[in-house]
This record gives structure tokens, C-alpha cells and sequence, in this order.
């Protein structure tokens, strides 16, 4: 008889024939995981706000003989949670991964912080992560497995005196990782968290473009560069395959060792 060892297979990080829903999948980051899953298997189900990026996620999905289904949605609304449920349902008949990728920021002096700009933060980045959540996770005990992918940041485990809201999110975001970790458990539902470092994106161009604020951030990063966003894609592979079975409750930061100093 073979050992449990003899037995590992890299099928183990394959997606194939896996239903993934991904919130705010067709644009930035998002797009990444979205193209991770599709090319490893997965059939994926991508809410999001608008339309942005729907052509360019659907000409991919084809080029890998993907398959992608799209939600206009805005998944803070009250009742965003059943509306994506059941139209992943309707289309694919189960749920086996949920990321939970959309977010905003808002920055300002702490003297002039607006209330409104606090709670579309929360909102958004916290509270439809919850909701979203509680609702899969219904669909995932019946199913007796799953796997939730958070989005966490340097900012849930850093301050950040500019972006309050952003902070307690993040940090709120590794908090409902555990919490969540440990009541699915028993559901054989594994729940985890990705913490992106500094990202080259069209959203940290300007920052990049600081000389002064980028050389004091590649001086903080032991790899020496910002990070190419497919550099995010092996590990929402992992963290949604079956070779992270054993894995929960975790944030794993990927970020060249950025918290390191």
C-alpha cells in the first residue's frame, strides 16, 4: 500500500469541475484571481459594481476554455447576498470557493474624516464580506466543503493615519478570517485570508512615481521590487485547492518580506 506521501499529486492544486464566486473579479487585482481560477479548472462567478473589464475577463475565459458567468450587483445592498447565491446556484449548481475581493479606500486628515467616507469603507470592505460570507457558507455546510478567500492588506497588521477606516477594515478582515475559520471547521470548510504587499498597479502608479515615498518603500521590501500582480495568483490557487486541506484561519502576506522590517 502506498504512503500517504506516495499518494500527493500536484491534480491537488488543480480547480477542474470547482464553482468560484469572486466579488469585484473583473478589474485590478480581482481580474488576477479571477484569471488564476479559470486557468486552473474553475468555473467562476464574478460580482461586481459595474461593468469594467466584463469584455476583457470574457475574452480570456475563452482563450482557456473557461467558463464565466457576471453579476451587476452592488454587493453592499441588503439583499446582494441571495440575489449572487442563488444566480451561482441557478448556473452551476454549487459553490466551492468564495473570495472576498472587493474594496474601496478613503484617505484624509483624521480632523477631517467625513462619517459618509467611514461607513462606505466598512460597508464595503467589511460588512458585505460578512454578509457574502454567512450566506456561502449556508450553501458550503450542506456540501460538507469549501474554502473562503479573504483580501486582507499591509494595513491588517500596519497603521495607517490617513485611511482609518481602510485599517480597521483590513484588520477587521484577519479577525472575521479566524472567526469564521473556526466555526466552519467542523464543515470541513476552510477559510483564509490573503494580505497583498505593494502591488504595480494603475492604482499605485502615482506612488510609484514618488520618488521620495518609492524609494522609502523599496527600502522596506527584502525583494526589491513591487510585486507583479500574477505574483498573487499561485497562492489564491493554493489557499482554494484541495492542497491547502489542512490550512485555516491564516492571512499569508505576499509581499517580498515587506512586514519583515
Amino acid at each position: 500500500m502506498m504512503s500517504k506521501e506516495a499518494q500527493f499529486s500536484t491534480d491537488k492544486f488543480r480547480l477542474d469541475g470547482k464553482v468560484a464566486i469572486i466579488t469585484g473579479g473583473a478589474s485590478g487585482l480581482g481580474f488576477n484571481y479571477t484569471k488564476a481560477m479559470l486557468i486552473s479548472g474553475a468555473k467562476v462567478v464574478i460580482a461586481s459594481y459595474d461593468e469594467k473589464g466584463w469584455d476583457e475577463t470574457s475574452k480570456f475565459a475563452k482563450s482557456v476554455n473557461g467558463e464565466v458567468k457576471f453579476i451587476k450587483i452592488d454587493v453592499t445592498a441588503k439583499e446582494a447576498p441571495d440575489i449572487i447565491v442563488n444566480a451561482a446556484l441557478s448556473k452551476f449548481q454549487k459553490i466551492d470557493i468564495l473570495v472576498n475581493n472587493a474594496g474601496m479606500q478613503r484617505r484624509n486628515n483624521w480632523e477631517e474624516f467625513k462619517d459618509s467616507d467611514w461607513n462606505a469603507v466598512i460597508n464595503l470592505n467589511l460588512n458585505a464580506l460578512y454578509f457574502l460570507s454567512h450566506a456561502v457558507a449556508k450553501v458550503m455546510s450542506k456540501q460538507n466543503s469549501g474554502k473562503i478567500i479573504n483580501i486582507g492588506s499591509m494595513q491588517s497588521f500596519r497603521a495607517g493615519k490617513f485611511i482609518f477606516p481602510y485599517t480597521a477594515s483590513k484588520h477587521g478582515v484577519v479577525g472575521l478570517t479566524k472567526a469564521y475559520a473556526d466555526a466552519l471547521a467542523e464543515d470541513n470548510i476552510q477559510v483564509n485570508a490573503i494580505a497583498p504587499g505593494y502591488i504595480d498597479t494603475p492604482m499605485t502608479k502615482a506612488l510609484q512615481e514618488d520618488k521620495s515615498r518609492n524609494t522609502e518603500i523599496l527600502a522596506h521590501i527584502p525583494a526589491g521590487h513591487w510585486a507583479d500582480p500574477s505574483e498573487l495568483m499561485g497562492t489564491i490557487v493554493f489557499l482554494a485547492s484541495d492542497a491547502s486541506n489542512y490550512v485555516t484561519g491564516v492571512t499569508i502576506p505576499v509581499d517580498g518580506g515587506y512586514l519583515l522590517r
